[in-house]
């Protein structure tokens, strides 16, 4: 979140103001010189299933293994022929800076609606959703073409999510202090769920997709959502004053959620079936963004606040590298390029976008884009199908 939404919570005469008052958004061997996760992978033999799964989610190929169907070059058909490119909304430009990866250069520049804060891929893969919060409207791309189409009346558009069954959007209303259930293709509303935390922003899901949590930030809370009831069932107060909590991720056997505070400087740990206290991993200076490997075996943690991205292994249970961009920076949020060789990232306060090598920790390229870059999408990616934000899939 950028400082102008905080200004805008103000105005909306929150209980939190002084919340508001601060900047917010949001087991392998490998050759030295090899990028992690970046070798193309057979599918994976079925293992156990996953029992009671949400009824219309597509099965789990490996239960233990969540990200299993994001292998390097493991494209959906639907996808196949879609040229890459980097998508950044610029939330203070108002725009999309488009960028091809290839030659590292922006060759598009689309307008779009007040506050662009995330792009974020249907769950069919087929569209991209330009998340326009402040003007309150939706603005789909076409990524085969790059046709803009007409903008989408949504009010409060913070962030967007799927269900696994591919049924409903999930609006991350942040100010209206919403969930917002909306038909995943006409967008129209078909429930809209009211909360009383303050800041509704990013979330994940479980294994079994029955459940998600949701990151609250002004009022540092977190909540788990019965995803077919469309209901709260839980809700945490995280302990740390003033915490801020942002991205959310789920560990590849679904145990455990990890959770980016920007404030705590660190990433939350949680049992998210039990929903029980949660410890502090610290990671850096404005802990912001969460990024899985291709290989399922590493997270790359963004820290904004201090231009470092921390490396987290899965398979060792800590963090094991942190790497520094030259010149200071802002990593913000991205993805993970197709091939897993290069992590993409908005730099949020320097109108700049980071390619960092995936292998060596090394800037590739830093490019100029508009102001306030954030929510960052590396399109297309490999996976069935996706759960939002700026690319969970599965």
């Amino acid at each position: 979140m950028h400082l102008t939404r905080t200004t805008r919570a103000l105005a909306a005469g929150a209980a939190l103001t002084a919340l508001t008052l601060l900047s917010a958004c949001g087991g392998t061997q490998h050759r030295a010189d090899e990028a992690l996760g970046s070798k193309a992978a057979p599918p994976p033999e079925p293992r156990q299933a996953v029992a009671d799964s949400l009824p219309g989610m597509p099965p789990v190929l490996d239960a233990s293994d969540v990200y299993a169907a994001d292998r390097p070059g493991a494209l959906s058909p639907v996808v196949k022929d879609f040229p890459s490119r980097i998508y950044v909304p610029n939330t203070n430009s108002d725009t999309v800076s488009v960028i091809d990866p290839a030659t590292r250069r922006v060759i598009q520049t689309i307008q779009v609606g007040r506050q662009p804060q995330h792009v974020v891929p249907s769950w069919d893969l087929k569209t991209l959703w330009v998340n326009n919060d402040v003007g309150n409207s939706l603005t789909p791309i076409d990524p085969k073409t790059g046709k803009v189409g007409e903008a989408v009346p949504v009010h409060d558009p913070y962030n967007l999510y799927f269900t696994p069954d591919g049924k409903y959007a999930v609006v991350m209303a942040s100010l209206d202090r919403q969930l917002v259930f909306r038909d995943a293709h006409t967008m129209k509303t078909v429930k809209a769920v009211p909360v009383s935390c303050y800041g509704v922003n990013h979330a994940d899901f479980s294994l079994d997709g029955r459940y998600f949590i949701v990151s609250c930030e002004f009022s540092g809370e977190l909540l788990k959502v019965d995803t077919a009831a469309m209901k709260v069932l839980r809700q945490e107060k995280l302990p740390y004053s003033g915490a801020m909590p942002q991205d959310v991720k789920m560990s590849p056997d679904g145990k455990k959620f990890y959770v980016a505070d920007m404030m705590a400087d660190g990433v939350w740990v949680l049992d998210g079936d039990k929903f029980t206290k949660p410890t502090l991993m610290p990671t850096g200076k404005g802990a912001h963004g969460l990024y899985v490997s291709r290989d399922s075996r590493e997270m790359y943690v963004s820290n904004r606040g201090e231009g470092t991205i921390s490396v987290f292994d899965f398979t060792q249970d800590r963090l094991t590298k942190k790497w520094h961009l030259p010149g200071g920076g802002s990593p913000d949020m991205g993805g993970v390029s197709a091939d897993g060789k290069i992590l993409w990232l908005s730099g949020r306060y320097n109108s700049e976008v980071y390619a960092i090598d995936t292998a060596t920790g090394a800037q590739l390229a830093r490019i100029k884009v508009g102001s306030g870059p954030h929510g960052l999408a590396v399109y297309p990616q490999p996976g069935r199908y996706s759960l939002g934000h700026t690319g969970i899939f599965r």
